[in-house]
């Protein structure tokens, strides 16, 4: 087995867990400071976490897909349409896990009454944001599932 069907998914998930983690600190911390930075992620621990972990095994997954880590590259699937619907969904997922953030920087902008309503509905946005984690996890195990089940359909008639 090649290293690279363990090293590349792990930095994957490695990097797209960094990258969300840093994008939710660094706008906290722009908008607010370290210590309320610190202080959000000690409060919503429990919503942050898995979105975080959940936006890491996204681009795992992904990686194992794109670059066909284990499935032959001789199978046909339909990448573009994998590409769109993982993309897509781990897009909304940032968004609806992030844009509650948004309500730091709007009194800035002078848009202090969308301001309180995106605070106000801020968990929901989080969960949101979990559940187009798990949706993407779910689409790309299944288009994962369905490859290896096609490539064991054609080793067997062969």
């Amino acid at each position: 087995m090649s290293p690279n069907r363990i090293l590349l998914p792990l930095g994957s998930f490695l990097l797209g867990a960094a990258f969300i983690a840093a994008f939710y600190v660094g706008i906290l911390t722009w908008a607010q400071g370290w210590d309320y930075a610190a202080g959000q992620f000690s409060r919503d621990r429990w919503y942050i976490l898995p979105i975080i972990i959940g936006f890491g095994i996204q681009a795992a997954l992904y990686t194992i897909l794109r670059f066909r880590l284990f499935v032959p590259v001789a199978t046909t699937g339909h990448g573009g349409v994998l590409m769109g619907t993982s993309g897509t969904t781990s897009a909304t997922a940032m968004v609806a896990c992030c844009i509650h953030h948004v309500t730091d920087v709007l009194p800035v902008l002078g848009l202090s009454a969308a301001a309180s309503f995106l605070t106000r509905y801020q968990r929901p946005f989080m969960l949101v944001g979990l559940a187009m984690n798990v949706v993407g996890i779910v689409v790309m195990l299944v288009v994962l599932y369905r490859e290896r089940k096609k490539l064991k359909n054609s080793t067997e008639m062969a």
